[in-house]
């Protein structure tokens, strides 16, 4: 019979990376020996053991034997070859040759490590955010720089472990059996199919933004600003940081549940329950959080070392519960439930009312070597008729009669029931499961109980003083959302890594999609076997009251409940710790954009770039979270916060997708925008599903971040799909506008301000732009335009200059509006083909403002009244309307307080009421808001004054202006002849209507063609009299009338 020998061959562990997992077959080798050479380190010291069975010998050398590891015996011969790697052609060494020639594609090396290289990826494990790999080695003061080394993460040490190590936290272990048990299985498998689909939904949104480019430190943040701009970035970064600040409160405050009620309850410093044990989970919060703290200010390379025992802890607790649910199939559970009636007892060590405690005998001596027997058991001793035996009442008793007499009088209900013991886990085959499919929400103060059970309903409800177990929360469906979201979160952190990988485009979708399948099937399967294996009341009963104060999830897990309980301590506290450590450096990522202004000071730290002041204002959030004390009412903060976070990733990715930017070229193929809306209406639909209050304070806090940056944030162009937005908007309402021409009731001053700089680009006149931004309550649009003599090629750097000018005056006086500068070889050209080219479309002005020209009759330069004059020709031939505001420098500016008087309107006939919108839109403004409104309009001597007063009056009030209205008499040989004609023509037009008869929108479509004229503002206030004086004689009324006469 042939033997294979297997040979261990000790090396040195630095020369050789790993052991490959793909060991040749020798199967169908015939040759009779056949040596392997283990790559393992092995102790060159250790004893040899040799041993035989089945015809196969293995066989180890000795410390001081070094064979050759290149030999191959073959049968009987002893030929030797000398190299086991046949391709070796080049002579290299045989490890660096193992190394390259052990997979034939670099993907299968991913894909399946050699096993001495994977342990030793599983001891280097870390779940540091990135960034704090740089910082851990610039901790120690004077140490050399290191040469800075590609990153060589793949997709399951990077991003799977990561992920699933952040997504696998307290929930899991202190509140999953409670939400099973409340709200049942259907429900409880409802909860958490809504949160995992929620999170798959924004892990498919990150991954196709994370693979359209790089994705550098900062993870959702970074993803969410340079998609969304610095407003959405900043306020969802914000809301961001506030949830994994939170995250961080409630992991510690787990931690301490589970440290005070499982681990040492006698080191509760406050005595009793309520507030006393809030009062304990305070002091003890904020110790640990303090010592937190102080571990991460002090180095996050302790954090780091104990990333993989964190995670080993994770694993070992998840895997001893699957163990135990599938034991209890075969094997009973110790655990039992006392039961009085139907209600739930807190564990006792006798559930009885009385316990016979001996027998007497003949002689009337007690016999104490027989076995006590207990009432309402259905096994025990055959007690002697002869000798009846004597009862003494049990604690349970003196806790229902308040003395431990037999004839005592006692509680109603405990009177009328009886005590009895059901297992707390009756197994997975015991079909509790039908019991346990259908919600039970109780209010506070209200005692757990078994329906299936007989009880006395009679009797009066249940008193806290009683032995009972209390629900210690109003429960209900939405509550119990608000708790378990954030047993979901967590999904960001392999996009928080991007840097530290090798292909971060191929291993996060890969990674973090995986994690979330697996802790998704993690949690599901996890409510079918809670369900199936334990009782309804053990479920319901958070602290484990019920079951000698264990963790519920612990009676079910194997070999012990220790298992459960000190792997969810350490992997709590990890989490707590990972908070603390990433917190901070998402902050100083945030304050470092300096997009926020007042967190600039939180983008500085130690020497090597640790985040001190961010870490400070973190440990203070989380204090306040701690404050807070209970674990159910933290959970809902941070739900807010997340969900904020992810409702936004979704839209990122939706309104990029939408708009098909050009450079929106994600590898990741499997996304598509209607499962990112999909992934918004389930985020807004839980945030206000888990608390809608809590959902619209996280708003508001959002909503005012965002307006904070808008307004006093720095400006920054990142490319984002707003700005992408905003100009594919804008291209549909130009469209639109073109559609057809304005209505009368959208008509509002278009405005393009002419403006003059001197020599030294200096504005000659800014209280035009002082006026522009008093008139801009009609919300129009204001172009701000000024004409640089000269050819362009020579003089585009002063055209430049006037641009930034003009730019800087418009932020001094908050005038939102555009900026055109013209240059031309004569002033007169340039302002034609400004106001011939200004705007866009159906965004044209419509109204020009421009200067009164100073001093043009003492000017040496006859050009300055010729601009004036054609500018006043070119508006008339465009049909736009002129503004010319004289002695504009008596103007009030913005920053004048209200300023008391009238705005005196001479109401020309003409003007297409012109005169009657500008004072309604100047009151609109603070400085003219007190200012009041008297209207003149001028009647010839025949005409009725008082009447014409009164449908003045009446004109007014139906044009909803307030003003006083004046009617001024005046002979024909005042009032000029051009404004007689087009008063006459005006009537002859109305006659013509009436004639013919047209409907009212017919006439409002005739009037609209009626064209404005040129009107002039002149007011000049008085300080004294708090009125203005009438307005200066139209000059060219008088030439036009000096003409025709």
């Amino acid at each position: 019979m042939s033997s294979v020998r297997f040979t261990v061959t000790p090396t040195k562990a630095e020369d050789l990376p790993g052991l490959s997992d793909t060991s040749p077959d020798i199967s169908s080798r015939p040759s009779a020996h056949v040596r392997f050479g283990s790559r393992e380190s092995v102790n060159r010291s250790d004893p040899v053991s040799e041993g035989s069975a089945g015809g196969t010998t293995f066989g180890g050398m000795g410390g001081n034997e070094t064979p050759d590891r290149s030999s191959i015996d073959q049968g009987e011969g002893n030929s030797k070859i000398s190299s086991v790697y046949i391709n070796n052609s080049h002579g290299m060494d045989d490890d660096e040759f193992f190394d390259r020639n052990l997979a034939l594609f670099e993907e299968e090396m991913d894909t399946r490590p050699k096993v001495s290289s994977l342990l030793s990826r599983l001891a280097n494990y870390t779940n540091l955010t990135q960034g704090a790999k740089e910082h851990e080695e610039a901790e120690s003061i004077g140490e050399k720089k290191k040469a800075s080394k590609s990153p060589q993460m793949g997709t399951f040490m990077g991003v799977y472990l990561p992920c699933l190590q952040n997504i696998f936290g307290v929930i899991l272990f202190l509140r999953l059996t409670w939400v099973v048990g409340t709200a049942g299985v259907l429900q409880a498998l409802c909860i958490v199919f809504i949160c995992c689909c929620c999170t798959l939904l924004t892990a498919i949104s990150m991954s196709a933004i994370a693979t359209n480019g790089v994705v550098p430190a900062g993870g959702s943040y970074f993803m969410i600003s340079r998609s969304l701009g610095p407003e959405f970035g900043g306020a969802v970064g914000i809301c961001f940081y506030l949830g994994t600040t939170f995250a961080g409160a409630m992991y510690i405050l787990g931690a301490i549940e589970i440290l005070l009620m499982y681990i040492v309850p006698q080191a509760e410093i406050f005595k009793g329950g309520g507030a006393a044990m809030l009062n304990n989970m305070r002091v003890y919060g904020s110790i640990c959080l303090l010592l937190m703290s102080l571990l991460v200010f002090v180095g996050v390379k302790y954090v780091n070392k104990l990333a993989s025992i964190f995670l080993a802890c994770v694993i070992v607790s998840i895997v001893s519960i699957y163990i135990g649910a599938f034991v209890s199939a075969f094997h009973e559970h110790k655990f039992t439930v006392c039961m009085l009636g139907n209600r739930t007892i807190t564990s006792h060590d006798q559930c009885n009312k009385t316990v016979p405690v001996g027998i007497k005998d003949t002689t009337g001596n007690f016999d104490s070597n027989f076995t006590l027997g207990y009432e309402n058991s259905t096994a025990g001793p055959v007690v002697p008729t002869a000798a009846p035996a004597v009862e003494q009442t049990t604690l349970l008793w003196e806790e229902f009669c308040h003395s431990p007499e037999l004839n005592a009088t006692c509680d109603e209900y405990f009177t009328a029931n009886n005590f009895t013991e059901i297992k707390g886990i009756p197994g997975l085959a015991s079909g509790i499961i039908s019991e346990n499919l259908w919600s039970s929400y109780i209010s506070k103060g209200e005692v757990l109980e078994k329906s299936s059970l007989s009880s006395s309903h009679s009797s009066p409800p249940a008193s806290p003083p009683h032995p009972y177990v209390f629900a210690d929360i109003t429960t209900s469906f939405t509550l119990l959302v608000g708790i378990f979201f954030p047993s979901v979160t967590g999904i960001m952190a392999g996009s928080n890594r991007s840097g530290d990988l090798k292909d971060a485009q191929r291993s996060i979708p890969i990674g973090t999609i995986l994690a979330i399948l697996t802790t998704s099937f993690v949690y599901l399967s996890s409510v079918v076997l809670f369900g199936a294996c334990i009782d309804g009341v053990v479920l319901r009963d958070k602290f484990g009251e019920s079951v000698d104060g264990t963790l519920v999830v612990g009676t079910l897990a194997w070999p012990s409940p220790w298992v459960i309980v000190i792997g969810s301590f350490f992997s709590t506290c990890g989490a707590g710790l990972q908070s603390l450590t990433g917190a901070p450096r998402l902050l100083q990522a945030i304050a470092k954009d300096n997009i926020i202004p007042f967190l600039r000071v939180f983008g500085h730290g130690k020497a090597n770039g640790e985040p001190t002041w961010a870490l400070l204002l973190t440990a203070l959030i989380a204090e306040l979270g701690i404050l807070i004390a209970s674990l159910d009412l933290v959970a809902p903060i941070l739900t807010m916060f997340f969900l904020m976070c992810y409702l936004f990733v979704n839209l990122a990715c939706a309104l990029q997708t939408l708009l098909r930017t050009p450079n929106w070229r994600p590898r990741f193929s499997y996304y598509h925008w209607t499962l990112s809306f999909l992934g918004m209406i389930i985020c807004l639909a839980l945030m206000f599903i888990s608390s809608w209050y809590y959902a619209i304070v996280a708003m508001v806090i959002a909503g005012m971040i965002y307006k904070y940056i808008e307004y006093h944030g720095a400006e920054k162009e990142w490319g984002d799909g707003i700005r992408g937005l905003s100009l594919s908007a804008a291209r549909y309402a130009l469209l639109r506008l073109e559609e057809g021409p304005p209505h009368t009731k959208n008509w509002r001053p278009q405005l393009l301000v002419l403006l003059k700089l001197d020599e030294d680009a200096h504005v000659k006149s800014p209280r035009l732009l002082t006026f522009a931004s008093q008139l801009k309550a009609g919300k129009g649009l204001t172009i701000v335009g000024t004409v640089v003599s000269g050819n362009f090629l020579q003089t585009y750097g002063e055209a430049l200059a006037a641009e930034q000018t003009l730019k800087h005056l418009m932020e001094k006086e908050r005038v939102k509006g555009f900026v055109q500068c013209i240059v031309a070889q004569k002033p007169r050209e340039g302002i034609s083909h400004m106001i011939q080219s200004s705007g866009l479309g159906g965004m044209k002005p419509n109204t020009v403002v421009m200067g009164w020209p100073h001093t043009w009759r003492q000017s040496e330069d006859p050009q300055a009244w010729k601009t004036f004059i054609n500018t006043v020709r070119v508006t008339t031939a465009a049909h736009l309307a002129l503004l010319v505001p004289k002695n504009i420098s008596l103007f009030p500016s913005n920053s004048e307080p209200p300023t008391d008087g009238y705005i005196d309107v001479w109401w020309i006939v003409h003007d297409g009421g012109m005169l009657m919108l500008l004072p309604f839109l100047l009151r609109q403004h603070k400085v003219w808001r007190k200012c009041g409104m008297r209207i003149f309009t001028v009647a010839q001597m025949e005409d009725n004054s008082i009447q014409m007063k009164k449908d003045l009056a009446t004109f007014l009030y139906h044009l909803r202006i307030e003003a006083e209205v004046e009617v001024v008499e005046m002979h024909n040989s005042d009032i000029s002849a051009y404004t007689y004609e087009r008063t006459l023509m005006m009537e002859q037009r109305s006659q013509m209507l009436r004639q013919m008869r047209l409907s009212k929108s017919d006439r409002e479509k005739e009037r609209v063609r009626w064209s404005f004229d040129d009107v002039y503002l002149s007011p000049r206030f008085r300080s004294t009299e708090g009125h203005t004086s009438n307005p200066i004689k139209d000059d060219r009324d008088r030439q036009v009338q000096r003409g025709r006469e």
